[in-house]
């Protein structure tokens, strides 16, 4: 056989290649209707007021980062269910296998605990929704 560095390099150009042209030819084919709404910030017809950056509150991120935690740790909780009742049945001890696992979603426990006194999964109102509400 050949080299498989060619395939590997082949394949890299097809890779490479098939997306550049697509994106030429989508070029090359649509129509070009210059036009100032186009070039404006939001195309929806809206008239856009205030600055582009939006300073989000920090909850956003907050309350995503808990949800990866405690749905990573359902992903990590799901193998030892299905594990449990084989272990048991194998004369494994009830403290041997049930034990790690109230570790584990004590650790979680108080890492929620801990969250919930901080504030982090409280929901605080941004101004904005405030001076809405004051409005009505």
């Amino acid at each position: 056989m050949g080299n498989p560095w060619i395939a590997i390099g082949a394949l890299a150009l097809v890779g490479l290649l098939i997306p550049v042209g697509m994106m030429v030819i989508s070029k090359l084919l649509r129509p070009s209707v210059p036009e100032q709404g186009k070039r404006s910030t939001y195309e929806s017809g809206e008239i856009p007021t205030g600055d582009t950056r939006i300073r989000f509150n920090i909850q956003y991120y907050m309350v995503a980062l808990l949800f990866v935690i405690f749905d990573i740790e359902t992903v990590l909780i799901f193998p030892w269910t299905v594990i449990y009742r084989s272990a048991l049945e194998n004369g494994v001890g009830l403290t041997r296998t049930l034990g790690p696992m109230l570790v584990f979603i004590g650790v979680l426990v108080v890492g929620l605990g801990w969250a919930w006194r901080n504030g982090a999964v409280k929901w605080v109102r941004s101004p904005r929704a405030e001076k809405r509400k004051d409005a009505r």
